[in-house]
């Protein structure tokens, strides 16, 4: 039976090999809980050097959802909801987390998976011009992803007007970072841990899709929102009793470089199928420049490469052809792009 090669997401593999061999190495120390240990001190203290922000408070917890959640929960008001982008994962793929907290999203359409600096203006706008307005929904905060679910980025620029709209109005940033490694290798990019923390309240450096096992590094950069928020992880799910598990792991991402390594090796390999695939001439549904890509195949060519791998459908924009995802990860063998390419340059 032949092994299926699974390109559908970039959290289909356990976690990188040196991340085993400290988790190993330590399995049978004994440490205070609750990410109280010194590894997970050591780890807050090696990205908040990479981020140039020695004030900002890092904190481990266990997921992405629980992050959106908890972060989002702790910011706002009970009458608030959170900007988003209808793609946005909060919107779309956490089975209404954010609307089970009593907080609604405020979506905004997006071709590209990003929103604008002047969408949210207007939206402000919109509800302070509002004679009715404290019968809505007040706007509270922003959320945008680095990456995008689309697999676009913000630019340097892009971001920086966005915290002029949110300052403006006194809204706290926040960048959901799930793949951020991704982001910050990608084709183009020219947004660091540097500038993000310095027009940022508060981002997570994503490591269940980025070569950890598990968790999220959660950086808070604004004053205001550090107050508590440890108890806000408790409450919300996101605090784990072996709490020096998040903090091995993540010490050893941000040692030698090793999260930007893999996450480079990952886009590399993305961008050498997207040219593979345009020098066929196939075309995409966005023009992604980190891992995650989007190709649009004819139906036939599908239904001979499911027999050999795994991608996730993501639209149909006519009845002939059908857009997917294609993910590579930090542990992707350069072999199965190769062969991928091999496979549809041959049907």
């Amino acid at each position: 039976m032949t092994k299926m090669i699974r390109l559908e997401c970039d959290y289909s593999e356990g976690a990188h090999p040196h991340i085993m061999e400290s988790l190993l190495r330590t399995n049978l120390e004994q440490t205070i809980g609750y990410g109280e240990d010194s590894y997970c001190e050591r780890a807050a203290d090696l990205i908040k050097q990479a981020c140039g922000a020695p004030a900002a408070d890092v904190h481990f917890l266990v997921g992405g959802t629980q992050t959106n959640t908890t972060v989002i929960s702790s910011i706002l008001r009970p009458h608030q909801g959170v900007i988003a982008a209808e793609s946005g994962h909060i919107n779309v793929h956490e089975s209404g987390a954010i609307e089970a907290t009593g907080h609604k999203v405020l979506a905004l359409p997006s071709e590209d998976g990003k929103i604008r600096a002047a969408q949210v203006e207007a939206l402000c706008l919109e509800h302070l011009n509002d004679p009715s307005r404290e019968h809505m929904v007040q706007p509270g905060m922003v959320y945008i992803s680095q990456s995008t679910e689309k697999g676009t980025i913000y630019s340097c620029s892009e971001l920086r007007e966005v915290h002029k709209v949110c300052r403006r109005y006194d809204l706290p940033l926040f960048l959901d970072g799930a793949r951020l490694g991704y982001a910050l290798a990608a084709e183009g990019n020219d947004l660091e841990l540097e500038e993000i923390a310095r027009v940022c309240d508060v981002f997570y450096i994503g490591g269940t899709k980025v070569g950890a096992l598990f968790g999220e590094a959660v950086v808070i950069t604004r004053e205001q929102l550090k107050k508590d928020f440890r108890y806000q992880i408790k409450q919300k799910g996101g605090m784990l009793a072996k709490g020096r598990l998040l903090g091995i792991q993540f010490e050893t991402l941000f040692q030698d470089n090793l999260y930007f390594e893999i996450s480079k090796h990952a886009v590399d390999l993305a961008l050498q199928l997207r040219e593979g695939l345009k020098k066929m001439g196939y075309t995409f549904l966005s023009e992604s420049p980190t891992n995650q890509q989007f190709p649009i195949l004819p139906d036939p060519l599908l239904r001979y490469l499911e027999k050999n791998y795994v991608f996730s459908f993501w639209a149909k924009p006519n009845d002939k052809q059908t857009a997917v995802r294609i993910c590579t990860s930090w542990a992707t063998p350069g072999q199965h792009i190769k062969q991928l390419l091999e496979d549809i340059r041959g049907f």
